[in-house]
Order: C-alpha cells, then structure tokens, then sequence
C-alpha cells in the first residue's frame, strides 16, 4: 500500500521528514490504524513501523514553486514518476491520496491498474472534518493486512 501526499509542507522540508508539521494529524491517525504510538516514536522508528505495516509513503510531485505550506499556492510542479511504482514496487495494490490535491492523478494510478482511494487530508489547513470521521475513512480505507 502506498500513501501519496502532495508535497511536504515548509516545516516537512526544514525536518526532511514527511508530515512534520505539529498540527498535521498524519501520524496520529496512521497509528490509530496500524497500533502503533506513532507519534511518541523517533522519526526513524515511525517510518520502520508504517514499512513493517506494509505502507510506503511518497508524493505527487517532485517539485513545485509555492509560497507557504498550502497546496492552493503550488505552482510549476514536476510530478514523480508515478508510473514506475509497477516496476519499482510490483507487490503494490492499493494507493490511497491524502487530500483533494495529491488525489488529481487519481485517474493515472487507476490507469495503471492500482486500486485509487482519496481518503480526507490529515493537513491542519483541512479543519472542516472531525477528527473521528477522518480516522474512520483512513481505517476503512487502509484496511491493513487487506
């Protein structure tokens, strides 16, 4: 399974590590999923977890030009090259977007024959879903060991 955000937010890229923005509720709600205390884990440690959970984190775009941390303000992305996960990851099933804006190439992963999901954003800037509600869309949608 394979997590795809959009582009690490100004303190993700000031860490160089996914999600590392306090508020965001990412590692929260993965842990809730997988049980796993996530956020109490070293980075190092969280990312050995969400891999033995059979989860792979990445992004939509290599690189963009934006002002802030918002997905409205990303301009010049360059995408990643979603199409080499069927050669790079060939046990890859399911990809699962973390947003609206990751979830544009929602389309070109369906293409290649992976089960898409948009599930809601974990970004503190997407405040207008419960946390509950998010966690119970991430749970269903992760289903891990599925």
């Amino acid at each position: 399974m394979l997590i795809l955000g959009s582009f690490p937010s100004t303190a993700s890229l000031a860490a160089q590590q996914y999600y590392a923005h306090p508020q965001n509720q990412f590692w929260r709600i993965l842990g809730a999923v997988i049980g796993q205390p996530l956020q109490e884990l070293d980075y190092a440690a969280r990312i050995a977890a969400v891999q033995a959970a059979g989860i792979a984190i990445w992004d939509v775009f290599a690189s963009c030009q934006r002002a802030g941390s918002l997905d409205t303000a990303i301009r010049e992305a360059l995408p990643n090259p979603l199409a080499a996960l069927q050669e790079s990851a060939p046990a890859l099933r399911r990809v699962c977007f973390n947003g609206r804006t990751a979830a544009r190439r929602v389309r070109e992963v369906e293409a290649l024959g992976f089960e898409a999901l948009v599930l809601p954003s974990t970004s503190p800037a997407h405040a207008g879903m419960r946390f509950e509600e998010k966690l119970a869309r991430w749970r269903a949608a992760l289903q891990v060991g599925a």
